[in-house]
């Protein structure tokens, strides 16, 4: 897997590709269309091309981006920066489905994804994210407890996304259930499991111990497009 120039270039593969419907953009720049995460791609991220993705942002809106550093362009700033690890499942597939109690998220649970994530801040998340591949949560009545699903996918590879735990459930390895039972079904069909989190993120060891594996560690950014909110540039 090392050197996979579709994981290397994941975000760019997956707007240009399996997602394109939820894309919008020009020439070498995409982002996923309001409602969707909030991630930007770049065909060339050593020289992102901003000024095309001018039309399709809104002032004020925040994104993230990978593996691109320097200063602004006009029209934006940086917000954050740090780095994050691209993790690799290299374990066995499960001998059995983990998280059999496990519900699929529908689109009437995407109020209470958006929710959790909020409080859990598992990475970019926006209302219509469980809509990019099966997720998967845990209830209490109806309260969500915890969840995990799909996000980025090229040919042969599916990422794990959206892993998270509400506060009062922590502790009862709800999480690590559901992804054995992402990792399960993405072996089944033949894909890689792929993962990201951030470098302070204590869950890296979890999937470290789990069986994931570094596969590279890039900067990441949060931008914003500058301009005034109310009169739209």
């Amino acid at each position: 897997m090392r050197n996979n120039e579709l994981l290397d270039r994941i975000f760019w593969h997956t707007l240009t590709g399996a997602h394109a419907a939820h894309a919008s953009g020009a020439g070498g720049a995409r982002r996923y269309t309001s409602g969707f995460s909030p991630i930007l791609a770049f065909a060339d991220s050593a020289a992102p091309d901003f000024d095309a993705l001018l039309p399709y942002c809104a002032p004020g809106e925040h994104f993230y981006c990978e593996n691109w550093t320097g200063a602004a362009p006009p029209g934006w700033r940086v917000d954050a920066e740090t780095t994050m690890y691209r993790m690799v499942w290299g374990g066995a597939m499960p001998a059995a489905d983990p998280a059999p109690a496990a519900l699929p998220l529908q689109a009437r649970h995407a109020p209470q994804a958006l929710e959790l994530a909020t409080l859990c801040k598992p990475g970019p998340f926006g209302i219509r994210t469980i809509e990019l591949g099966d997720y998967f949560g845990y209830f209490d009545g109806e309260r969500l407890m915890a969840m995990a699903g799909e996000r980025l996918r090229a040919p042969g590879l599916c990422e794990i996304s959206g892993v998270c735990t509400h506060p009062d459930y922590q502790g009862r390895g709800l999480a690590k259930q559901l992804i054995g039972k992402l990792i399960r079904r993405h072996m089944a069909r033949g894909d890689t499991s792929f993962l990201h989190v951030m470098r302070a993120n204590p869950a890296h060891q979890l999937y470290l111990d789990m069986g994931f594996e570094d596969y590279l560690e890039s900067v990441v950014r949060v931008v914003v497009r500058e301009g005034d909110p109310s009169s739209g540039g």
